[in-house]
């Protein structure tokens, strides 16, 4: 009789799913494809002071879209985090939150440089571009640490298979981690693939990341239990 009172109580105090983490997620997915389309292709660590300019010249209007519609995903990134960690147990969810926090804080940060280079790009000098440049391409290489931070927790209970987690989140999120470690080379790249700013991490790193971001999003949207508030 006390077990299965238990279990009603258990049961009422939990919900599944979440509307508002899924209309979050989607906000946010909608806003970083925008933002993606708007900025294109930027200039790349090997390209002179004098091609960063031009591009700027061309692209000053798409950087401004860009850095708008990246700023707009921040609130909608933070309900999608928070909600996120109240799927999980201590100290997982604190650890989460501080690489969720250090993500969307480093990405706020990385909108100045760019954002500065657009607003007077006419009277941009080639090596005063290439300077502020080469500080705001290292957000890829840097960030790293704060999506590991972030997906490590959750991808160590989901291999466990402990808090409720889906076992193949925690293998989704071995190879994202194991991705995003390798991806630190980039620290010490200067062209190609491995370059700061390059494929690596726009392309590759970033993609991995959000693949698991809207996977683990879109689970607790729907199948998450959440406790009572």
């Amino acid at each position: 009789m006390h077990d299965a009172a238990t279990s009603r109580t258990c049961h009422t105090e939990e919900r599944v799913g979440s509307r508002a983490l899924l209309v979050s997620a989607a906000a946010a997915g909608a806003l970083y494809v925008v933002a993606t389309i708007a900025l294109g292709t930027p200039p790349g660590a090997a390209d002179s002071g004098a091609q960063v300019v031009a591009w700027l010249r061309e692209h000053a209007d798409g950087v401004r879209w860009w850095a708008w519609a990246i700023t707009l995903t921040v609130p909608a990134f933070a309900v999608v985090f928070a909600l996120l960690r109240r799927l999980l147990p201590a100290p997982h969810r604190d650890v989460f939150l501080i690489g969720a926090i250090t993500f969307l804080a480093t990405t706020s940060v990385e909108l100045w440089p760019w954002a500065g280079l657009a607003l007077h790009a006419d009277r941009l000098e080639p090596a005063t571009a290439r300077t502020v440049l080469d500080v705001a391409i290292f957000w890829g290489p840097v960030l790293t640490s704060a999506t590991i931070t972030f997906m490590a927790p959750v991808t160590v209970l989901a291999l466990r298979g402990e808090a409720g987690l889906p076992r193949w989140l925690g293998i989704l999120g071995l190879v994202a981690c194991a991705e995003q470690a390798i991806e630190t080379v980039t620290i010490f790249g200067t062209s190609g693939f491995t370059e700061p700013g390059g494929a690596m991490n726009l392309q590759l790193g970033a993609g991995l990341v959000s693949v698991w971001l809207i996977a683990f999003a879109v689970w607790g949207g729907v199948r998450g239990r959440y406790p009572a508030v």
